[in-house]
Parts: C-alpha cells; structure tokens; sequence
C-alpha cells in the first residue's frame, strides 16, 4: 500500500477518538462493598437512631445521601482528565494545608468528642483529613514523575515530599488526630518506595521518625490507655477496655456463619461505635466469619485492581495515572486493615472507618471520589494502549 499524505492526520485523528473502557472488575467489587456498607449501616444502626430520637432509619438514610453525593463525586472523576489534576497538583496541595487550618477558624471549625477535626459547611460537617488523603496521593504522583531522577537517586529527593507530609500530620497532630497522622505516613512512604526510592534511604528516615512518633503516641494520656486496654482488654472491661471487649465479645458470638442479619445482641447499646468505627465486629456477630471474608475478598479485589492498573499504566508510559492507581490502592488497603485489625484487637484503637462499609459522610465522599480517579486512570490506560496497538500500523502506512 503506497502511502498518501493525508493519512497519518487521519490516523492521528482515529487514535484521539479511540473510546477508553472503565475497569469492570474494580467498579463492580467498589459498588458490591458499598451496597454491602449500605445494608449493615442500616442493620447497626437502628438501636443507635432510636435511642436519640431521630427514628430508625435515620444513618441509613444519612448513609444512602452521602453515597449518591460520593457517586456523583467519582462520575466527575471518571470524566475529569487526569493532566488537568498533574497539571495543578501544588495549588490543590496548598488547598489541603488550608483545609486543615480551617478547622482552628471559630466559627468554621468544630470539635467533637474532644478533638478539632471537622469544618462546618452549609448542610453538613465535614472532616477536613479524608480531602487531604486524596490531594497527597495526587500531589505525590505528580512529585513522582517531575522528581523521578532525584527520587532514585539521592536521599533529598525521598526527604522533600516526605517534608510536606510532616507539615501536614504536625497539623494533624494539633487537632489531634494520631490515627490519620499515620495513614498518611504510609501513604508517602509505600508511594516513595514503589517511586524507585532506595530502600537504604526510606530505613534510615524510618529510624530516625520512629522514636518521634512514639513521643507523640505516648504524649497524650488517651493514647497511652488506649495502648495498655488494647494489650489486655479484660483486665478494665467496663472502662479502657470496654470497646474492644464488646467487640470481641460480638465477635466471638458470631462463629461461622453469624446470628443473622439484624439479630446482633452487642449493636444494643453495648458495642460503641457500632454503625462506624466497629461496624466490622457487627458484621462478625451477624453474619459469622463467612461475612468477614466476604469483606476482606472484597478490598482484595478492589485493592489488587488499583495495583495492577498501576503496574500495567506505569509500564505504558502512563506515570502519574499509575502512581496515583498505587496511592489509592495503599490508601484502601491500609485503612481497610487498620479498621479490620482494631475490630479483632490486634491492633489499637485508631478511629479509623472501613472504607465504603462505615457510616461517614466525609470517609464515603472522598473514598467514592479516589474510586473514580482510579477508574479514569483505567479509561486513561485502556486508551493508551488501543494507541500502541494502531502504532505499528500507522509505521506501516507511512512507509512509501
């Protein structure tokens, strides 16, 4: 076939339109947790609900407007071009650090249960950390890919994003927050590592931070009980080691296959926090160890698609849509087994939900909109290499 001088625009123009595919197996496992989360918000909270007087469907309610506001958050992501969110990932980093300012502002800011995490805004509160998880792993993808070179190559390049993570968990150490502090030190350190930084590197500044994390894990006296309850919960079960023991309690009740949907005894006024922070020892008593394994199968999946299509995008060429696929994955999957291990006991009380199953607004939003960044990569992604398929055969037609 001779070549003519019109096709290679003709060809550029077929690969812009080539159509991209969401990933199946990612949206589908997402939308499975979060019906799930939708049913056993409604089974544990009821008791809750009643008992303030708000009616017995009122965080079920709540729960399914918060999920069609995250729906309609992840759709704009899904549509979003991921070089516009590159493109301005510092001004939404400074926006983070504003964030988490604002909730010191009187008047704006709110403190619950003694700490100062949330923002009051037109019709709801909230939490200005579960925005700030989302621009960190945006702005590290986007500091990945400018700075891969100083990354793998010298100390200053792993110390400079590791800076701007310090400055926000010193901020939310003010608040205090310690659970969320330390999420997104795994975050910026699982990021860093699979951004080719050396592993001599990323021990030595491990070293150094550790002693300054256990400063600030025994400086608060909460925290400390809350490490000495999660060592030996019977020996205060009715005061520091009274969630955990209730949690183990509903736990052990469950056996194989659980008491029934709505039947748990401990959601009735003895489990605190059943309906978010324990909503995991509900789903043990109510639905056994086979609903706890549907859970954990569920992250599996979800987690290993954000990882693969990190991989496959990163070998594509694709660099800030597979660090930003990676960053998400460790941020579900990380908060996922914080929440889990707490639930069992093998891990302290952290305050952190189950993303997509717990009840929280602000937790829901912002994990439905990281869902939706995830498959726009994987849009992205099936696009790129639809346009490294027609390569060849444009090289083909070019030739006279």
């Amino acid at each position: 076939m001779s070549w003519q001088p019109g096709q290679s625009q003709q060809q550029a123009t077929r690969r812009e339109e080539l159509p991209g595919r969401y990933d199946a197996t990612l949206l589908l496992s997402a939308l499975a947790l979060a019906a799930f989360g939708l049913v056993m918000v409604g089974s544990s909270s009821i008791a809750i609900a009643e008992g303030e007087g708000s009616g017995p469907f009122h965080y079920l309610l709540r729960h399914g407007v918060f999920l069609g506001i995250g729906a309609a958050l992840g759709l704009a992501l899904m549509r979003a071009p991921l070089e516009l969110l590159e493109r301005h990932s510092r001004l939404l980093m400074l926006c983070a650090v504003l964030l988490l300012l604002a909730v010191f502002v009187p008047g704006l800011g709110r403190r619950i249960n003694g700490s100062t995490r949330w923002i009051n805004a037109v019709f709801l509160t909230f939490q200005a950390v579960e925005a700030v998880k989302l621009i960190l792993i945006v702005y590290l993808a986007s500091y990945l890919v400018r700075f891969s070179h100083q990354v793998t190559g010298s100390l200053l390049g792993t110390i400079k994003p590791l800076g701007v993570t310090a400055l926000l968990i010193a901020l939310l150490l003010l608040q205090p927050d310690f659970g969320s502090a330390l999420l997104l030190l795994a975050i910026t350190g699982g990021m860093i590592w699979l951004g080719g930084a050396r592993a001599r590197d990323i021990g030595g500044l491990a070293l150094l931070g550790m002693p300054v994390m256990a400063i600030a894990a025994l400086a608060e006296p909460y925290r400390v009980k809350r490490l000495t309850s999660f060592l030996d919960p019977w020996a205060d079960p009715f005061n520091d080691g009274f969630q955990l023991s209730q949690a183990l309690i509903a736990i052990g009740r469950g056996e194989w296959f659980g008491v029934g949907l709505g039947a748990s005894v401990q959601k009735l006024y003895y489990l605190p926090e059943a309906h978010t922070d324990f909503i995991l020892a509900v789903i043990a008593e109510e639905l056994g160890l086979a609903g706890v394994l549907l859970v954990l199968v569920l992250f599996a999946l979800v987690c290993g698609r954000c990882f693969a299509l990190g991989l496959r995008a990163h070998d594509r060429g694709l660099k800030f849509a597979g660090y930003c696929c990676f960053g998400v994955g460790l941020w579900i999957g990380v908060q996922a087994l914080v929440s889990i291990g707490v639930n069992l006991g093998v891990l302290p009380t952290k305050g952190l939900t189950l993303p997509l199953v717990s009840s929280g607004g602000s937790s829901l939003l912002m994990t439905c909109a990281a869902i939706g960044l995830v498959l726009r990569a994987s849009y992205e992604l099936t696009r790129r290499e639809a346009e490294m398929a027609l390569e060849p055969a444009v090289a083909a037609e070019a030739t006279p």
